[in-house]
């Protein structure tokens, strides 16, 4: 319920100070369960992505935003537990599974599941790498996958801005569904999650217009960052720990 009330205070003003596009919403099924993969420029995605849409959309959404403390802790907490967004542990290994999940019972409620494949807002702008979790929940649910792009949020909102620019007009781009269904039953084989995963970036690519990085955005942050890197997981060892992961929980299901 809180979700349709902050949608109904926060919407008119939003269309009305920032005057956002939607294309492509027809694109977006009006029932059951649906992916909504898209690109993560800044934290006016939240809001701008699924403005336009009818339906209540569920994000994956990283367990710091409920974990903060003091004041600002508690009103990320109540507003991000509001609008029904779900918090995850991104550690990889146990954690990732854990996360996916919560994903696919999310989908098999036949409720619309909203990820960032990238699994971080992006250091500049650009499309990155994507993570596997997505084509896992892709073919494991067997829901449909609907491209996401949005546009000019970047700029709008860069990070660590506290509230967004009134310029530039933010976009939002819905594909058409992609069909997975020529590799059902292949869910914990590492080519084909990762033959997946690219055909959603390159789909969220061709709506975006971004120049596409074939490297994680999580490590080029930890690249960028001041200090020692030792210590801090990479995204491909967490990408290995959710696909070792996966494994395991194969051959524990077939044994």
């Amino acid at each position: 319920m809180f979700y349709w009330v902050v949608k109904a205070i926060l919407g008119p003003i939003l269309y009305l100070v920032w005057r956002p596009r939607a294309h492509g919403t027809r694109n977006v099924p009006r029932h059951g369960p649906a992916i909504l993969a898209g690109n993560h420029l800044s934290f006016a995605d939240h809001f701008f992505g699924p403005l336009p849409l009818p339906r209540k959309v569920t994000f994956l959404a990283k367990a710091e935003y409920f974990t903060g403390t003091g004041l600002k802790g508690l009103l990320s907490r109540l507003f991000f537990s509001g609008v029904g967004q779900v918090p995850i542990d991104r550690t990889g290994g146990r954690a990732s599974e854990a996360a996916l999940r919560t994903g696919l019972r999310v989908l098999a409620e036949g409720r619309l599941l909203g990820i960032y494949p990238e699994g971080t807002r992006v250091p500049d702008g650009r499309l990155y790498r994507g993570k596997t979790g997505v084509a896992r929940l892709a073919l494991e649910s067997r829901a449909p996958v609907i491209p996401m792009a949005m546009i000019n949020t970047f700029e709008l909102m860069p990070a660590g801005r506290p509230l967004p620019k009134l310029r530039p007009r933010p976009e939002v781009r819905f594909g058409e569904p992609l069909d997975f269904s020529r590799y059902y039953g292949m869910a914990h084989d590492r080519v084909v999650l990762r033959a997946v995963t690219d055909e959603i970036m390159y789909a969220i690519m061709r709506l975006s217009g971004q120049e596409y990085v074939d490297r994680y955005a999580a490590d080029v942050k930890d690249d960028a960052a001041p200090g020692p890197a030792a210590g801090r997981a990479t995204a491909d060892e967490l990408t290995r720990a959710e696909e070792q992961g996966a494994e395991r929980a194969s051959n524990t299901s077939k044994g």
